[in-house]
């Protein structure tokens, strides 16, 4: 098992997760890399340790608990108890009111709410026996309001964002720092860069500024601690 501090990223993708991921690599981390399956986390598996980082991946299903369950009891063995917790999983789902099914609805809301919750009460219990420890949501604007044909992803973010108003009351004078991030703007990617290759990267959010900005929130001393951050680009009306 690793002395070192560990963090680990649940959603990891191309983008933020994988960005967040590195970053916190770089700070002598050992990081335990979730995702849906192990593949995704391959690549950025390779990028930490070719650094000479440690890093470890995991398949799980955000929405299921005894797949989270397992995932952390996996981490816990291989790396150590979490120290740092970031919640990046979401659904995106662009449908109108009559076109999402409660099945569909219900799926969303346990990726984007329901498996930050999962999370959170995986690594609670060493956080809190240490009296220490850091978890961080990524929000969206949906978690602020709610478009046209984006119900199924504003209602995962807004229970997000209330699970995170929550547990920052109850466990930030215990010594566990809570935040919750909106991400205000599109993330670029390649995905969306794909989608929109037309697009100036000056319009949206550098992956690698995000995971600064996680990081610097992770460091923050207790006295001045941040519950709640807003991001987006220069150019980004709000």
């Amino acid at each position: 098992m690793s002395s070192s501090k560990v963090a680990v990223v649940v959603g990891v993708g191309p983008g933020l997760g994988a960005a967040v991921s590195r970053r916190f690599a770089r700070e002598g981390y050992s990081v335990g890399l979730v995702a849906r399956t192990a593949a995704a986390c391959e690549a950025v598996q390779r990028q930490i340790e070719e650094a000479g980082g440690r890093a470890l991946s995991v398949p799980a299903d955000a929405a299921d608990a005894d797949s989270v369950a397992a995932a952390f009891a996996r981490v816990n063995e291989a790396l150590g108890p979490v120290d740092v917790l970031i919640y990046n999983a979401s659904a995106f789902r662009v449908a109108g009111a009559l076109e999402i099914t409660p099945r569909e609805l219900e799926h969303d809301w346990k990726i984007s709410c329901l498996g930050g919750f999962l999370s959170a009460q995986a690594v609670l219990p060493g956080m809190l026996e240490r009296g220490k420890g850091t978890i961080l949501f990524t929000g969206a604007t949906a978690s602020l309001r709610g478009g046209a044909r984006f119900a199924a992803l504003a209602v995962g973010k807004f229970g997000l964002r209330a699970l995170a108003q929550s547990l920052a009351r109850e466990l930030g004078p215990r010594g566990v720092h809570v935040a919750h991030v909106v991400i205000d703007g599109l993330i670029d990617t390649p995905r969306v860069r794909a989608m929109l290759p037309g697009r100036s990267p000056q319009t949206m959010l550098s992956p690698e500024a995000l995971a600064e900005t996680y990081f610097q929130l992770h460091a923050q001393p207790p006295s001045a601690w941040t519950h709640e951050l807003d991001v987006r680009p220069s150019v980004e009306k709000f």
